[in-house]
């Protein structure tokens, strides 16, 4: 029996020192278990590195991809119509024009470039265009445009930019070959037919309605009063046959109208004159004009500005205002024509 206690104690004594021996105490909980070092884990999926994806390079578009040669300031560079388009957009035509309006006048002046891309221009056979607006078509860079919009450039600029996106690569063309695009600020009533301005008619560059009005277009009636000893000088000077020997209200007769309204001819010191020629020698905004003497100078009253051919600005800014796209205002310009795109 004693021994037995004797026993029972050194038990006891034993299962009180074992842990303190080996520098451990009794937890109140079991810990969660451990799996070992991080290292030797498998990786979960969401752990597994994702392969590297390799972005393909976009594509470039149309207008990226064709090359032209234009004239800027007398000097031949090379450009894509995708550096060139927004520049003459900027130039030709309001930027707060309606959408369809600008989307119309992009696609115009690509054509316009691609015609003499194919043909050339005499005037300069070094670059396709200039940018010349009496030879060819306005062209505007970011200096001068900053200094034309002020605050609005950038608005204005996005709105020319996405014309001329919107409408990449594409252009007009009669029997497959690109028009001659020329378009005009406005007209009075109708367009011009080509054949009254450079006895070549045109398929495309007939006479057609267009629908603005003093109310849509500023200064669409101008005037210009001209002294009888200036207006003497300016005839003779360009037509020494004409008689203007005698009294001022002698030396203007009638006028013939063509089928757009304009003046085909007038009478001048006996000399049918072409209203083409009066506008060049008076400088006046257009053919639609007529001519009075006031009892002391002569009277030019003009309706419209430009040539009045091809596709009227303010036309079509007035037809986007009353719903037209511009596939649609291009085909009532320019009849007959096909709305094609670069390969």
């Amino acid at each position: 029996m004693k021994r037995c206690v004797i026993v029972s104690v050194f038990c006891i004594v034993c299962a009180l020192l074992l842990p303190l021996a080996l520098g451990r105490s009794i937890p109140e909980s079991a810990p969660a278990p451990v799996s070992g070092p991080a290292e030797t884990l498998s990786p979960t999926a969401s752990e597994t590195p994702a392969p590297v994806q390799q972005t393909p390079a976009p594509t470039p578009s149309a207008d990226e991809t064709a090359v032209i040669t234009v004239l800027v300031g007398g000097q031949a560079r090379q450009m894509t119509l995708a550096e060139y388009l927004p520049g003459v957009l900027a130039g030709e035509m309001p930027a707060a024009f309606e959408e369809e309006a600008l989307r119309a006048q992009a696609v115009a002046a690509r054509t316009f470039v691609l015609y003499h891309q194919v043909l050339g221009c005499a005037a300069h056979p070094e670059a396709a265009v200039c940018d010349d607006p009496s030879c060819c078509q306005v062209f505007l860079e970011e200096p001068a445009l900053r200094e034309k919009w002020g605050d609005g450039y950038d608005t204005y600029w996005a709105r020319i930019q996405e014309a001329v996106t919107a409408t990449d690569g594409e252009y007009l063309t009669y029997e497959g070959e690109p028009i001659l695009a020329c378009f005009h600020s406005s007209s009075a009533g109708r367009t011009e037919n080509s054949g009254v301005l450079w006895g070549t008619s045109l398929p495309y560059l007939v006479s057609v309605d267009s629908p603005e009005t003093a109310e849509d277009v500023p200064n669409y009636i101008s005037t210009l009063e001209v002294s009888p000893e200036d207006f003497r000088d300016t005839i003779l000077a360009a037509l020494p046959e004409a008689d203007l020997s005698t009294l001022p209200p002698e030396w203007v007769g009638e006028s013939a109208l063509d089928s757009s309204g304009r003046v085909a001819a007038i009478r001048v010191g006996g000399l049918a004159v072409p209203g083409t020629r009066m506008r060049t020698l008076f400088s006046l905004r257009s053919t639609n004009f007529t001519l009075e003497w006031t009892g002391r100078s002569f009277l030019f009253t003009v309706t419209g500005f430009g040539h009045g051919a091809g596709m009227s600005q303010y036309g079509a800014n007035v037809m986007a205002q009353e719903g037209s796209t511009y596939g649609e205002i291009l085909s009532h310009y320019y009849p007959g024509t096909v709305l094609t795109t670069l390969a």
